[in-house]
Order: structure tokens, then sequence, then C-alpha cells
């Protein structure tokens, strides 16, 4: 069984910066990709930054130049800097890897509240 312990959410006005962080824990032999989504009220979880075990990452368009993902491989968790924050960042954001135990498979965090005050 794997555990995502998710940290660093809270409230910050607009330009701040808030850094969120994921750990893994439980039966795992690797992690291949490890990610960060978004969910605000009324509207659908999109995707906000990923990397994959090679260190590829991708970007949402909107989060481009403002944050950054990054992971520890020694510590099976990845963070999330967010600088310059904007109040259309707020939402749940949650953590979501990709492990390699006895079978391969997708594990999501239970979501850390941002919100972003104008």
């Amino acid at each position: 069984q794997v555990q995502l312990v998710e940290s660093g959410g809270g409230l910050v006005q607009a330009g701040g910066s808030l850094r969120l962080s994921c750990a893994a824990s439980g039966s795992i032999f690797s992690i291949n990709r490890m990610g960060w989504y978004r969910q605000d009220r009324g509207k659908q979880r999109e995707p906000v930054a990923a990397i994959t075990s090679g260190g590829r990452i991708n970007y949402a368009d909107p989060v481009k130049g403002r944050f950054t993902i990054s992971r520890d491989n020694a510590k099976n968790t990845v963070y999330l800097q967010m600088n310059n924050l904007k109040p259309e960042d707020t939402g749940v954001y949650y953590c979501n890897v990709e492990v390699v135990a006895h079978r391969v498979f997708e594990v999501w965090g239970q979501g850390t509240l941002v919100t972003v005050s104008s």
C-alpha cells in the first residue's frame, strides 16, 4: 500500500510564494512520473506540472515561468515552488504519482488548499 502526504498549502497575497511538498511512502520499488494537479470550485481538475524519473518536465501554460517542479528520489518526494501567485491559482492542489511496486499504478494525494487573495 502506498500513501501520499501533502503539505505547504495556505493563504497568501497575490505576488507571494508557496512551496508544496508531497511525500510517498509504503511498498515502493520506484516512482515514474510525479505531478501536481489543481481544482477550483466548480471547475474540472487540471494538470499543473509533471516531472518524469528521467527529469523531463512539463508545465501548464498558465504557470510557466512562475512555478517550478522538482523531486528528491531518495525521499520519494515531489515539490512545487509557486512564485508570483495570482488569484486564479486558487484551488486544491493534488499530488499524483505513478508507482512501480508489484505492478504499476497511480496514487493521488488528499489535496492541499491554496488560496491567493487579491
